[in-house]
């Protein structure tokens, strides 16, 4: 790392970095945005802006949580790939406003209705985040990773199509399916990379025995098929030949995860959950493939991208501030529940108990474990990087 990263920095610590501001909204929005979200779908609540209830929440849920994410992970890894320091202070306080502009006006606070306007205020995050991430890799001469940005230009396309479905017929339908797919195809490609080699590091050290199978051409067929599949289900989700391209992509990714010995972890609840998270890509595809719509868009938006995106908050966090790579029995429980009410929402919608909907102790589950982690990981997000001991000398 050159000097010029290692320059101190005096600004808020909140902002010295891209994961802090960025994991600390997606916890907080993760944690209020589905009771919120539940009030909504009863009537409790009304929205002002031009969307339906159901419209809202997957929008949310991927513009809002996901793209918070995604952007704290990409502004978190950039400078690693560059070489330049990181995009911190009022640049990254400006995209943190955007995003928070983006969500209420999508919420229509203050009156604010016109269709377009709102999906200007609301598209400019990922636009900004587009833009910086094109300025810092070509500044720093990494043609390589120039590619990342690809698919967060199709997360921007996937948005303004949701806009634009809403403003002409009421209601998305391809916006919905393009979208989930282009963060769905995220996590197969970053979570294809950092998983093996994480798992492969631990391993080494702690296990020593298999190691998982290195980045290969079978590693590129998955991703290619992937790719593949879900183009095809976002055009023609109902046809035989997607179903059947589905299926075929479930049984390469569940085979890739195979190869990278998630059950040697098995002593890395860090690690653990990475591989339990990915487990749910196969298993939303093949949901998709037998024509269960819903249960499949569920086990991807809950199981694939809810646990995938708090297992990298955990662990960039862990990492990124000094601390230790494992997480204790909050941790694990937290993201426990994150599991259960994918399979709560999948397989048992109708469920009723207690005098609770499925739908409700879903919610219950979802909210209980990001205010667990909130609480646990949102106190690291906004305090000073911890420094390490160092040993007494000997008197």
């Amino acid at each position: 790392m050159s000097k010029k990263q290692r320059k101190t920095y005096y600004g808020p610590t909140l902002l010295s970095y891209g994961f802090r501001p960025f994991f600390l909204l997606s916890l907080i929005f993760g944690t209020t945005v589905i009771p919120l979200w539940v009030g909504i779908y009863s009537s409790v609540i009304q929205l002002n802006g031009s969307f339906s209830a159901i419209d809202w929440h997957i929008h949310e849920m991927l513009f809002g949580y996901a793209a918070a994410v995604i952007c704290g992970f990409l502004f978190t890894a950039i400078p690693n790939w560059t070489g330049r320091m990181p995009v911190r202070g009022w640049p990254l306080g400006v995209l943190v406003a955007l995003w928070i502009a983006g969500r209420f006006a999508m919420a229509g606070t203050g009156g604010l209705r016109p269709p377009l306007i709102i999906m200007a205020i609301d598209s400019s995050f990922l636009i900004a985040v587009c833009t910086m991430i094109m300025v810092e890799v070509v500044a720093g001469r990494n043609w390589r990773n120039l590619k990342v940005v690809v698919p967060v230009l199709m997360f921007l396309a996937g948005n303004i199509l949701f806009h634009i479905e809403v403003i002409a017929q009421g209601t998305a339908d391809y916006g919905r399916r393009l979208s989930i797919a282009v963060v769905i195809f995220l996590i197969t490609l970053i979570g294809g990379r950092i998983i093996p080699s994480f798992t492969r590091n631990w391993l080494v050290k702690s296990n020593p025995g298999r190691l998982p199978i290195p980045f290969n051409r079978f590693d590129a067929l998955c991703l290619l098929t992937g790719v593949g599949a879900l183009a095809t289900w976002v055009i023609v989700p109902d046809t035989s030949i997607t179903r059947g391209f589905l299926g075929v992509a479930a049984l390469l990714h569940f085979v890739r995860l195979m190869r990278w010995c998630g059950h040697r972890t098995l002593h890395s609840p860090i690690l653990l959950i990475l591989h339990v998270a990915y487990a749910f890509i196969p298993m939303g595809l093949a949901v998709l493939a037998l024509d269960a719509q819903t249960a499949g868009f569920h086990l991807l938006g809950i199981g694939a991208i809810g646990g995938m995106t708090t297992a990298v908050i955990m662990r960039a966090t862990l990492g990124h501030t000094g601390r230790p790579l494992h997480i204790g029995p909050s941790l694990i429980a937290a993201f426990a529940l994150i599991i259960l009410a994918a399979i709560m929402r999948s397989a048992a919608p109708s469920f009723q108990t207690i005098g609770l909907s499925g739908l409700e102790i879903t919610a219950i589950l979802w909210t209980a474990a990001y205010g667990i982690i909130l609480a646990r990981v949102g106190p690291w997000l906004w305090s000073q990087k911890v420094k390490p001991r160092t040993p007494n000398k000997p008197s």
